[in-house]
């Protein structure tokens, strides 16, 4: 929809039992293995790969989703949750590992709680679901990236400057369209509020 805003039953099922939802069932319950792995000095590297595939198959659901014809109601809010869920214990993570900065992670942090609740709050109390930007997933993109490159320099792995060099540009360029998206999303929020009042 061009509002960028949908009512929360259009255009989808009501199935749970799809294969894309398995998929994102899979990535929240890996979470707390990449997390362990990542904190243990001796098993941070499989932890970071794990991270790294996990938040890499985001895209494979809504793929799946489409291309199957299995679109649901669940997928539309466990997709995006599973995401923000794994981005964030990655974060948290490898802030407590040593390997991001804590400034950099609360850039991404604050803002997708504060998404999340408006997010939440508006499909509770009005019924209406904000769809997801392709500059949201573009960012999102680009920081999963960032934070791997970063980490990978930070924790000392080959290459340790380029990759910190490269992870830092795209940081950049991905925190500036993660805010932009913020920006589109407020204004969804708002004209969904509008609709919502008339």
């Amino acid at each position: 929809m061009s509002e960028g805003f949908s009512r929360s039953s259009n255009g989808s099922s009501s199935a749970i039992a799809t294969l894309p939802n398995a998929l994102s069932f899979a990535r929240i319950l890996l979470t707390p293995a990449f997390v362990w792995l990542i904190v243990d000095r001796d098993t941070t590297f499989t932890g970071l790969l794990l991270f790294g595939v996990v938040v890499s198959t985001d895209w494979l659901d809504g793929y799946l989703a489409r291309r199957t014809g299995q679109v649901s109601e669940v997928g539309k809010m466990l997709d995006p949750t599973a995401d923000r869920l794994a981005i964030a214990a990655g974060l948290v993570a490898l802030v407590v590992r040593g390997a991001f900065p804590l400034w950099a992670a609360l850039l991404i942090l604050v803002r997708d709680v504060a998404i999340l609740i408006a997010g939440v709050t508006l499909l509770v109390t009005r019924k209406v679901r904000i769809e997801v930007r392709v500059v949201g997933k573009v960012a999102t993109f680009s920081l999963v990236v960032a934070i791997g490159l970063i980490a990978w320099g930070n924790l000392g792995y080959p290459f340790p400057t380029a990759a910190r060099t490269v992870g830092w540009g795209t940081y950049a360029v991905g925190i500036v369209e993660y805010y932009v998206a913020t920006a589109l999303y407020a204004g969804d929020l708002r004209r969904a509020l509008e609709s919502g009042s008339t």
